[in-house]
């Protein structure tokens, strides 16, 4: 895989953020209006050990966002644990005589290295999920890029990281979604064909190049329309701006995330800028993935990653097309 570079360094990046930061005048900010009106988040998690979902959703509501897609939360049931968070919110937010965001519940394939299985998908989307991922933390691509914990290379209860492990050993213990021919497996292609069916959001996960092409051919063959690859500019899907708009020819949409601005990762957020300019609006989602200690609260970095991409040049009208009405077709949400 050819490295797409979006880092560039601290001295030239110096030059194209001071223009951008001091002239970047939105007006005072009040918390908790921290300027993400109508905001629809389709990336945010809050499982065991990260943020409090019930929390959020009442940040959210006071933000006057529009709605949250829960990639993860607390439970094994995501669609019920939605459905207690919504539930509060509205309660909360009935005595507070504010308006109740939207919540809506995701689902990961192959989660603990659990088998992908197309039926559990299909029971899931009936309970209630409205996304569903195929593979992320276990797919060999973050075993080989970044590397696991311990205990799920050795076993037992052995604690600690095990760095990138090799494609090799990452193919034997990580998922991948083609077979031995190169073609989607047909769990895969079922889980592609029941979200079309259904009417289900499907995100790619952290497939390769090669599974990308793959599953970008199934979509447009069966003719599903709600589509994302999240975090185009991470190390785990490395697009460049040319095959952005190739695949951006079957309807996919690129989700831009906070992680990926994150000091974690030091994404350039002019190369980033650059790229929805060049591929175009109408191809573009702007989320948090946030749920980390590490990282704000799904409100704040929603917040930071607008204001970065306002900063550089987005309107008022294209942040509403990113925010708003990009994500509302990936949730299934009618906007008035």
């Amino acid at each position: 895989m050819k490295e797409n570079i979006v880092s560039t360094s601290t001295r030239e990046r110096c030059v194209t953020s001071y223009a951008a930061r001091t002239q970047y005048r939105p007006g005072e900010i009040h918390p908790p209006h921290v300027k993400v009106r109508d905001a629809i988040d389709i990336h945010c998690h809050a499982h065991e050990g990260q943020q409090n979902p019930f929390d959020l959703a009442k940040r959210a509501s006071q933000a006057e966002m529009k709605g949250l897609l829960f990639k993860s939360i607390f439970g094994g049931d995501p669609a019920e644990s939605v459905r207690e968070v919504q539930e509060e919110a509205n309660r909360w937010a009935e005595k507070e005589h504010i308006e109740p965001i939207g919540c809506w519940a995701g689902f990961v394939c192959g989660r603990q290295t659990t088998p992908v299985s197309a039926k559990i998908v299909r029971e899931m989307i009936e309970s209630g999920v409205i996304a569903i991922w195929l593979p992320v933390f276990t797919h060999a691509n973050t075993l080989n890029t970044v590397g696991t914990y311990r205990r799920l290379v050795e076993g037992g209860n052995a604690a600690g990281w095990v760095g990138p492990l090799p494609w090799d050993k990452a193919l034997k213990l990580g998922h991948y979604n083609l077979d031995e021919k190169g073609e989607l497996t047909p769990e895969v292609r079922e889980i592609v064909r029941i979200c079309a069916d259904k009417g289900a959001a499907l995100f790619f996960g952290h497939a390769t190049h090669k599974e990308i092409y793959k599953l970008a051919e199934e979509v447009d063959k069966v003719g599903l329309d709600r589509v994302v690859i999240d975090h185009p500019f991470s190390p785990f899907i490395n697009l460049s701006v040319d095959e952005m708009k190739e695949l951006s020819k079957v309807g996919i949409l690129f989700n831009f995330t906070y992680d990926e601005l994150s000091p974690l990762l030091g994404v350039d957020p002019q190369l980033m800028y650059n790229a929805i300019r060049e591929v175009g609006l109408e191809h573009f989602t702007l989320s948090s993935d946030a749920g980390e200690p590490l990282f704000p609260d799904s409100v704040e970095a929603l917040r930071l990653i607008r204001a970065y991409m306002e900063a550089f040049g987005l309107t008022q009208e294209e942040l509403y097309t990113v925010c708003t009405l990009n994500p509302a077709r990936v949730v299934g949400l009618k906007l008035n």
